[in-house]
């Protein structure tokens, strides 16, 4: 996965300025920061970077006195999560009835449905909230012979449990090469990828799908589900679940609001810390 290295100046420094700066950011798709002596360094996946996006937040920095440069420079392409990787994750239990785990560290104790999960430079084992609110979704809904989409799959983990769980079909797509990758080798992993399908690619990928899907499954920023949702829209038949998350709960109405323009109507929510899940239908 390709980062940009984007480095913040502020004149003059500030304790605020470099605690406010990353904040406004997040929603620009920067995903890290690191301070330094004179400012911030933010990093930015390749795919995600807006200059524009990143001018307008600029122009209205709430400090007057404090002038932000910034310089942008390709970051260094290692694996970030490589360490993390070599020494895998603990079994992570979701609702007493799913177990998720590497191929190093087996649960000990049993449960209904096991899912291996082997992580190479992709989002999602269950570790992070809205993997977990998304999952727990997904048991509480009948997937008996749906028709899963799963938007920026990561590993694959969602439509890996939507599978066996009782869905017929999984179609996943990511931006990351990795991430595509990745989610075909887990779905192997777990004897479902004869249901399952991974595409390299945005939301633009999805004309090329055809037909339209009973659930939709979307962990992803607020700014690109917002821009997204009404692909989303046109890949679901009357009737049909679109499950969010990867946003706060304080941008749930800006999400619902939207979702209304769409003719969808939410179901349910949740939250976990300041994480938010929510259910939408297509009415």
């Amino acid at each position: 996965m390709k980062y940009y290295q984007i480095r913040f100046q502020f004149r003059p420094v500030s304790t605020a300025a470099v605690e406010l700066l990353p904040a406004l950011l997040v929603d620009c798709g920067f995903e890290s920061f690191e301070d330094s002596d004179e400012g911030v360094t933010g990093y930015i996946q390749q795919d995600l970077w807006d200059e524009d996006a990143l001018q307008q937040v600029l122009s209205c920095f709430p400090l007057p006195d404090t002038v932000v440069t910034y310089e942008q420079q390709e970051a260094e392409d290692r694996n970030w999560n490589e360490q993390w990787e070599q020494e895998g994750f603990a079994p992570i239990i979701i609702d007493e009835a799913l177990v998720i785990h590497d191929g190093r560290h087996l649960s000990s104790v049993p449960y209904p449905i096991s899912i291996e999960i082997d992580a190479h430079q992709a989002f999602g084992t269950g570790n992070h909230q809205t993997t977990r609110m998304i999952v727990s979704e997904l048991r509480a809904m009948d997937l008996h012979d749906r028709r899963v989409l799963d938007c920026g799959c990561g590993t694959g983990i969602l439509s890996i449990a939507a599978l066996k769980m009782g869905a017929r079909e999984a179609v996943g797509y990511d931006i990351d090469e990795w991430s595509a990758d990745n989610a075909r080798h887990n779905a192997v992993i777990n004897q479902v990828d004869d249901r399952f399908t991974s595409l390299l690619g945005d939301v633009a990928v999805l004309e090329q799908v055809e037909g339209t899907f009973d659930v939709v499954l979307a962990n992803i920023n607020r700014n690109i589900l917002l821009a997204d949702m009404p692909m989303f829209r046109q890949k679901m038949r009357t009737g049909a679940l679109l499950v969010l998350s990867g946003f706060y709960t304080a941008d749930i109405p800006l999400l619902e609001e939207k979702a209304l323009t769409l003719g969808m109507n939410k179901k349910a929510q949740r939250a976990d810390d300041d994480w938010a899940c929510i259910v939408l239908q297509l009415t």
